[in-house]
């Protein structure tokens, strides 16, 4: 599916294990959805407080500067709504526990789109495993998605703070393996890259520019773009069905 069936969303939360998954796998489209007026909620399960390799560095000091470099990178993309689970970097666990959190969220935000990682996959190429974290964020995002956060009788406890069941419309599911739903991030492909750099501890001397649009161009091949993002596209609730969830929400 290319680019011609683009579909906008009123709201979307992306949930993810760090601070720049999101840049890495979607925010080319995030950017998009947001110039077209969707509103956007980032949900990062940990802040990567293991993710800076330096002699005297401690989780919280991390934690700080990457938090830090989250909200700068949201911010380019024009999202302003971040939630840090600070859940542990590196020992990330789909737990109860963690799914509760993230149906609060989801509860509270009430996106029509969740985007977030595949669970299933472990081998990234012949090069590279996919991070337990990542994996972990996956399968709680699912988890949480459906059909927890849907369902009131699950966490009813939820609805005492005022959060009600929501029934989320579609589930995004980003990597490069993926290769169902093709989205044109030319016009955004820039706005990837400047994300990107916001995470200065993660990036050191590394410009992510020609990699990032290599990648981007590897996708869109043949597919009448420049530069792609790609996802396998879940609908879990029918176009007439969720035009009568709209109107019930009245």
């Amino acid at each position: 599916m290319s680019d011609q069936t683009f579909f906008i969303p009123e709201s979307a939360m992306a949930i993810m294990a760090h601070p720049d998954d999101i840049e890495f796998t979607c925010v080319g489209t995030i950017a998009r959805w947001v110039k077209a007026g969707t509103r956007v909620c980032y949900v990062l399960c940990t802040s990567g407080d293991a993710g800076i390799a330096e002699p005297g560095m401690t989780r919280e000091r991390a934690r700080n500067i990457r938090e830090a470099e989250a909200l700068a990178a949201a911010e380019i993309a024009g999202v302003r709504d971040v939630v840090f689970l600070r859940e542990p970097d590196g020992m990330l666990e789909a737990t109860l526990a963690l799914r509760k959190k993230l149906v609060r969220e989801i509860r509270r935000f009430r996106p029509e789109v969740i985007l977030c990682g595949d669970p299933t996959v472990v081998w990234g190429g012949d090069n590279y495993i996919n991070h337990p974290d990542h994996r972990a964020a996956a399968l709680a995002a699912i988890d949480a998605t459906f059909p927890a956060a849907g369902q009131p009788n699950v966490f009813e406890e939820l609805e005492q703070e005022g959060l009600k069941a929501h029934k989320v419309r579609k589930v995004y599911v980003v990597g490069r393996s993926q290769n169902q739903y093709f989205v044109d991030i030319a016009e955004t492909i820039d706005v990837k890259v400047a994300a990107l750099r916001a995470h200065k501890s993660q990036m050191g001397d590394w410009d992510p520019e020609v990699e990032i649009k290599k990648w981007a161009m590897e996708l869109a091949k043949g597919k009448e773009m420049e530069y792609a993002e790609s996802f396998r596209v879940v609908t879990l609730v029918d176009d007439e069905s969720w035009a009568k969830l709209k109107l019930m929400e009245r």
